[in-house]
């Protein structure tokens, strides 16, 4: 049996299971809904809602299962590698956490590099694994980056998730809203400035405004810890060495992108980066052909293209000897 939690999936002999996350049960039964429509055999594709501590532990620990693929944080993914070593030792892939930074050179196109940017951090109202959530510009383009920026985030439109103009709508639940309002204090505790945003967006509902921070440190809170919300910092770097140093100076590596016009640079720092996907001039550009995951702290394995099927078969060796004496 195979499990994906979605948050995990599972998986036994040909059957596959979905544990959703919990804060989130409708979207697999959607999709189960399109299943059944396609055709599918009943049993072979099914989904389980739960709670992660019981429904989730559950699949992770059990006997039967022969594989598990996570995404989500770093520290449930380090629960289900354990389940995983204490059960039948099942194979395990793991998508989690990431901080990934945004690197802008002086002679990148800052249009394209402010609206990817924009889109690298705000996109699904920052709960986003690979979020560019660390923003690094080169010096001599570093101050009008910043005023470009924030311009551009304020004109994002935060609103209900249905409406036609609505680019960021609310955070997950209570929990996530306050866990984002918690770090958006520590950074202005430990002396960050906020440019723009900052505070609750409206009374009502889970949204935050898009937040930028500048005059941060590498030491802080905002720049090694996922925050997983519409909030960046931006720091200022002198060399294409400096860029590598820090984009490097977390304990994750899911993602990174890199703005430039000169392929050199692009490809130097592209390959220097400790990530498992790096984007030249875009951000969370996927594709289901290209392989995705983590270095470090951000998981183990890959999820899409041919790396990815590859998880789910087991390779056998079988050696015939030959001769007279076997086959006659």
């Amino acid at each position: 049996m195979w499990a994906w939690k979605i948050g995990p999936a599972i998986a036994c002999g040909n059957t596959v299971v979905i544990k959703t996350a919990e804060q989130t049960p409708l979207s697999a039964l959607v999709a189960a809904s399109l299943v059944k429509e396609a055709g599918f055999p009943p049993g072979v594709i099914n989904v389980l809602s739960g709670f992660g501590k019981t429904a989730g532990a559950a699949l992770a620990a059990h006997m039967d299962v022969d594989k598990v693929a996570f995404t989500g944080s770093t520290v449930v993914g380090r629960q289900i590698m354990k389940a995983a070593a204490g059960s039948n030792l099942k194979k395990v892939t793991l998508e989690l956490g990431g901080k990934s930074p945004n690197i802008v050179f002086d002679d990148a196109d800052i249009d394209n590099a402010i609206s990817w940017v924009n889109f690298g951090i705000f996109f699904n109202h920052g709960q986003c694994c690979c979020a560019g959530s660390r923003v690094y510009v080169q010096e001599g383009i570093y101050d009008k980056f910043i005023q470009r920026f924030k311009e551009r985030a304020q004109k994002n439109v935060v609103g209900d998730p249905f409406a036609q103009d609505t680019f960021q709508g609310p955070q997950v639940s209570q929990v996530q809203f306050d866990r984002i309002m918690n770090y958006i204090e520590a950074g202005k505790k430990e002396g960050a400035t906020v440019e723009t945003g900052g505070q609750r967006k409206g009374d009502k509902g889970f949204f935050i405004e898009p937040t930028i921070f500048s005059n941060v440190t590498e030491d802080m809170q905002i720049m090694q810890e996922e925050i997983f919300g519409p909030v960046c910092s931006i720091a200022k770097f002198k060399t294409k060495e400096d860029a590598i140093k820090v984009g490097n100076s977390t304990t994750y590596g899911l993602a990174a992108a890199v703005h430039t016009t000169n392929l050199n640079t692009a490809l130097e720092v592209a390959h220097a980066l400790k990530a498992g996907t790096v984007w030249v001039n875009a951000y969370n550009m996927l594709h289901h052909q290209l392989p995705f995951g983590g270095f470090k702290e951000s998981g183990i394995g890959r999820e899409l293209g041919e790396a990815a099927l590859e998880n789910y078969t087991q390779m056998k060796t079988v050696s015939i000897r030959l001769g007279d004496a076997l086959f006659g």
